[in-house]
């Protein structure tokens, strides 16, 4: 038995798991993440998210919803928030 790991595997995040991650980075590390988290949602309905260690593909829905919540009192701060629906690939009954 060699005793090696194969680094390569990802953990896949999937439905029926819950998951979260915060992370503290630099404005410019945020903004290119945002950018290309902007050009997935854009450009198709399924975005996938990964680090080294994990792995989430997602396949949303409409609406996302926008919200941005600023507070101006004491310390400044403004939170910008999205949420992404699942899509849901059920079709409609028949009706006759």
């Amino acid at each position: 038995m060699s005793g090696e790991h194969d680094e390569t595997e990802k953990t896949l995040i999937r439905s029926g798991r819950d998951f979260e991650q915060e992370y503290r980075l630099d404005a410019s590390e945020a903004g290119e993440f945002l950018i290309a988290l902007g050009e997935q949602l854009r450009d198709g309905d399924e975005l996938t998210i990964s680090t080294d260690e994990w792995e989430l593909p997602f396949a949303f829905g409409e609406p996302v919803e926008l919200e941005i919540d600023y507070e101006g009192v004491g310390e400044p701060e403004l939170e910008i928030e999205l949420e992404l629906p699942g899509r849901t690939d059920e079709d409609a009954p028949n009706v006759e």
